[in-house]
């Protein structure tokens, strides 16, 4: 059935209290990257889980993208995390660790919505052709395209949420090729990948602490504004800040000429009630664990257990 009405405030941050971490923010005390934007965070309620094996003591990506690269160095009893932005498909070739790749309009929105609405998994190629291919040879399978942000002819879905959520999705496949998200998604090495918008940030950034990773990349899919806010905002829930001012960072969006058009209404295929689905944060509660099959990268729900 349709997605019913979303518990916005019932889901909002109900479980960031079991992340958030006192902060204590040093002065950059170098020049040498190390050094730059560190913070200890003390009493994170994640010190005290048990840690994964270590990854061969992997060493900092100290050359990573270093134009747009904003570090965050976090103590967090003996771990530490580096947080790295990066952009676009150079950057997912070129991240480390724990990996989220982050598409807000409109991708992985439509993903959570499809997925919030029933769908059993999302699956992510590169072309329309494979779209097609794949969609016919699985079962229940409900496709979503579009080329150059524009609708695909022949496919009624274009990736707009309010159309996924208009679309029933009870026990069927979402099959999705989008200019942007999927394609980005498809360049990342690392085996450790979410995809991620607003609608699920702070579980996705729950989800990637409690995995202990030494290197966390958020890769903004396009260089866009709101991919943008998006990685600064689940960078400040990862720092422990209680309400990261998101209407302030998505200020730059609202100046953009993108913006207008989305907002007029007349983009082919996205209604203009795309906006509003897509800019809220919290609204579901999972993360989007991505997983690599033969021929399509898959992408489901994970829920915090206990």
């Amino acid at each position: 059935m349709p997605l019913a009405g979303i518990d916005q405030e019932h889901l909002a941050r109900r479980n960031l209290a079991r992340v958030r971490a006192v902060v204590e923010v040093q002065a950059p005390t170098g020049h040498d990257q190390r050094d730059g934007d560190r913070v200890a965070m003390l009493g994170h309620p994640l010190a005290r889980l048990e840690p994964k094996a270590d990854d061969a003591h992997r060493p900092a990506v100290r050359d990573l993208l270093e134009a747009e690269g904003t570090r965050l160095f976090a103590h967090v009893g003996c771990w530490h995390v580096n947080i790295i932005h990066a952009t676009g498909i150079e950057g997912a070739r070129e991240a480390r660790g724990t990996v989220v790749v982050i598409d807000v309009l409109r991708s992985f929105t439509v993903s959570a919505y499809a997925l919030a609405g029933g769908a059993r998994e999302c699956r992510l190629v590169r072309t329309v052709a494979e779209a097609l291919a794949l969609a016919e040879g699985t079962e229940d399978a409900v496709i979503c395209a579009e080329e150059d942000a524009l609708p695909v002819e022949g496919i009624p879905i274009s990736n707009s949420p309010t159309k996924i959520r208009e679309t029933d999705f009870d026990g069927k496949t979402l099959v999705q090729r989008s200019s942007a998200g999927t394609q980005v998604a498809a360049e990342v090495k690392s085996a450790d990948m979410f995809a991620a918008s607003l609608v699920v940030a702070t579980a996705t950034i729950q989800a990637c602490l409690l995995r202990r990773p030494r290197d966390l990349t958020l890769i903004a899919s396009a260089d866009h504004p709101e991919d943008h806010a998006c990685a600064r905002f689940m960078e400040a829930l990862a720092r422990g800040d209680e309400k990261p001012d998101l209407h302030a960072l998505l200020e730059p969006f609202r100046e953009t000429e993108r913006y207008r058009r989305a907002m007029s209404g007349t983009w082919p295929g996205f209604p203009r009630t795309d906006l509003d689905l897509s800019l809220h944060a919290d609204v579901f509660d999972f993360a989007m664990p991505v997983v690599r099959k033969a021929g399509y990268l898959q992408l489901t729900a994970e829920r915090r257990r206990g």
